[in-house]
């Protein structure tokens, strides 16, 4: 497919403020109504409808131009384990966050046990494509590390001697 040039020949506003309207609209989750707000805030008056045929028309090439700036996935993952409160139940949120700090995949769970991580890291492994790396538990709590021992990919290499 083909994808052809979008022109802003014949509109009222300036590409840069229709490029930060779209850019808004599908970087953060706001309505059309609360981008217009934002707009009125800093003196410019554009209707939710005209958002809204900005989006359909530019949205998505800007969208394709989003989604190719996600920060590269590293082989190193850390898994780490938090207890939180929902309802008056006690919950453990699982993450798997890269080397760089990005989160790659998230879980609640009412279990803490070593299938409940099994369970995230074959998730994300399905998620996120077997990928070669390695797994280490940012806390010493057994249940991690038998669970990072299992879930490992096969064509990890150790080089301890």
């Amino acid at each position: 497919m083909i994808q052809l040039a979008v022109s802003y020949k014949r509109h009222r506003f300036p590409p840069q403020i229709i490029a930060h309207v779209v850019w808004m609209y599908y970087r953060f989750p706001l309505s059309l109504r609360l981008v217009e707000e934002m707009l009125l805030e800093r003196g410019i008056t554009v209707s939710y409808e005209t958002i809204r045929r900005w989006a359909i028309k530019f949205g998505p090439n800007y969208a394709r131009r989003l989604h190719r700036k996600q920060p590269s996935r590293t082989d190193v993952w850390y898994l780490d384990e938090m207890v939180i409160t929902i309802a008056g139940r006690k919950c453990w949120l699982w993450r798997a966050v890269d080397q760089e700090g990005y989160v790659l995949d998230e879980i609640v769970q009412n279990r803490r046990n070593t299938k409940a991580a099994k369970r995230l890291l074959m998730r994300l492994l399905m998620k996120q494509g077997m990928v070669r790396g390695v797994l280490s538990p940012t806390s010493s709590a057994p249940m991690q590390q038998g669970s990072g021992r299992s879930c490992q990919p096969s064509n990890t290499v150790s080089t301890k001697d």
